[in-house]
């Protein structure tokens, strides 16, 4: 390192918050197969289980990849940050396309079944939720990954689409919260009030699946453990500026 500086390191507390994150993070994995494996008769395309696809696909995309392509930028602190990037940008691409599978799935299990589509406020959230993450993406590989924005529009959409990731998790974890009520209450109709083994698993699940939001919401606001730019960074950032807005490098702002 410049100036025989110790190499860098991650900020006391980060490691910890978030290896406590990937642990919650495969428990609400492993209860989600547990409950539709051990309850509900495990999951298998074009047959009656397909439905059981889409909670699996939802809590797997939407939630534990979503979770860690936000991390990204505070686990891989001290790499390029076009890389970084990439990495963002892939796992939210591949949260979306698990999750896409996910919706097909419900989808053709009703049209099998003949049940409607589109009616219930699970179904309202997480629809929105999709479109407007697949939104997010598209629009977060425009102006960052491909950068044909000039620095000034960047500088602008940089916090609104920081706004809107945070937001876009929570509402994530908000309609799988809705989509295990609704499921339940199906399911189950008059015996969830009595606490039967299958209502306890489910509701531990929704408890799991608020833990880990609340433990990456936590690493992502913590401002001492935000991503600190590289020299280099700033350096092409300067460069950047120079020619898209045409400010010398030692111009004030």
């Amino acid at each position: 390192s410049m100036d025989g500086a110790p190499p860098p390191t991650s900020p006391t507390g980060l490691s910890v918050y978030v290896a406590v994150s990937q642990l919650l993070g495969l428990t609400l994995l492993a209860t989600t197969g547990a409950w539709l494996g051990r309850y509900r008769g495990g999951v298998a395309w074009h047959s009656p289980l397909q439905f059981n696809a889409h909670p699996l696909c939802m809590v797997l995309g939407m939630v534990f990849l979503q979770g860690d392509a936000l991390l990204v930028y505070r686990v891989f602190r001290h790499e390029a940050k076009r890389s970084t990037k990439a990495l963002h940008a892939l796992l939210h691409g591949l949260a979306l396309v698990i999750a896409l599978v996910g919706i097909i799935a419900v989808f053709e299990s009703h049209q099998t079944k003949g049940i409607p589509d589109m009616y219930s406020l699970h179904s309202w959230c997480g629809m929105a939720t999709f479109v407007l993450y697949l939104l997010q993406w598209f629009l977060g590989c425009s102006f960052f990954l491909f950068p044909g924005a000039s620095f000034l529009l960047r500088g602008w959409y940089k916090p609104q689409h920081i706004f809107f990731g945070i937001t876009l998790f929570i509402l994530s974890i908000t309609s799988c919260l809705l989509g295990i009520t609704e499921m339940l209450l199906f399911k189950l109709s008059d015996s969830y009030s009595h606490f039967v083994p299958e209502g306890i698993l489910a509701n531990t699940l929704g408890v799991l699946l608020v833990a880990f939001g609340l433990v990456v919401g936590y690493v992502l606001t913590r401002e001492e453990w935000k991503r600190p730019p590289l020299a280099e960074e700033l350096a092409l950032s300067m460069d950047f500026k120079t020619l898209t807005e045409g400010e010398s490098p030692g111009g004030g702002s």
